[in-house]
């Protein structure tokens, strides 16, 4: 995975594999706490690198803290090429629960223990994992400015933001990302971000990449999966792939196994039939 069409260029500094990796689900279950195999998850985390992923999706809420922490036992000192993004603004009052709090100065706090988890002089993307409604966007995304001009953060981007919140974002300060829910099942609502990111140069980050839809979107992966001989979620990634050149897809997993078939999926190429079936073309 080397040339222009396989990498994807973030902001006007990094460049990586157009297949991530998101570590979220590497914690305990409801995203919370420690799994039951550590060693697994720092054994998966390694592995990925070994397949040439060289992009890793994290939060301060995974877990919490967990995923970061994670990710620095298992990888540092990091290769060169490695990016890591991480993102600040949700708390977490227990299992599989998420609230939104944007408070500037909590932001600055949580990049910067962030930092501390993951060992790093500077985070190379750092995102607002939502915005928060009760303070201003000006506010959340000026804070992460200043973490910019203070050198702790390379680049800043978004996540769950709608179309008109990622412009208001970008009137503030430069905007590389946007990570937003997208899969082959459900993305009506974020194809129209997603062809902004085309026309624009961000890139866009899909979370739950691997929903494969109910039986009659199901039976179309099934039948390009049959053809190449792979799995309906890896037709769902390369997909993915296919549908724009701003994306960068980072499934996640806990099993060696899937994340050696995820990272496959990078060298699956439709053809003609392929593209008509999948509404590629």
């Amino acid at each position: 995975m080397n040339d222009a069409t396989t990498t994807i260029a973030i902001g006007d500094a990094l460049r990586v594999n157009r297949l991530g990796f998101g570590a979220m689900r590497l914690c305990g279950a409801g995203i919370w706490g420690w799994p039951a195999d550590r060693e697994n998850a720092l054994r998966v985390l390694r592995r990925a690198i070994e397949l040439g992923v060289n992009f890793i999706d994290t939060a301060d809420a995974y877990g919490p803290n967990v995923n970061e922490e994670q990710i620095a036992q298992a990888l540092y000192p990091y290769p060169d090429d490695l990016v890591i993004a991480t993102k600040g603004g949700l708390t977490r009052g227990g299992p599989g629960k998420w609230e939104r709090d944007g408070r500037p100065e909590r932001l600055k706090k949580c990049c910067e223990a962030s930092l501390r988890r993951l060992k790093l002089d500077r985070i190379d993307i750092y995102q607002l994992h939502a915005p928060d409604e009760k303070y201003p966007l000006e506010d959340m995304i000026g804070a992460l400015v200043e973490l910019r001009d203070e050198g702790k953060i390379r680049f800043i981007g978004v996540s769950n933001f709608s179309l008109e919140q990622l412009k208001q974002a970008r009137g503030i300060t430069e905007i590389v990302s946007i990570q937003n829910p997208y899969n082959y099942a459900e993305r009506r609502d974020n194809d129209g971000v997603l062809d902004y990111c085309d026309r624009e140069g961000l890139a866009f980050l899909p979370y739950f990449p691997l929903n494969a839809g109910d039986e009659m979107t199901h039976a179309e992966l099934e039948a390009v999966a049959k053809k190449h001989d792979a799995t309906v979620f890896q037709i769902a990634l390369a997909w993915l792939l296919h549908r724009s050149k701003a994306t960068l897809p980072i499934p996640g997993t806990q099993s060696l196994q899937h994340l050696e078939e995820n990272v496959a999926a990078a060298e699956i190429t439709f053809d003609d039939d392929d593209l008509t079936r999948l509404g590629l073309r």
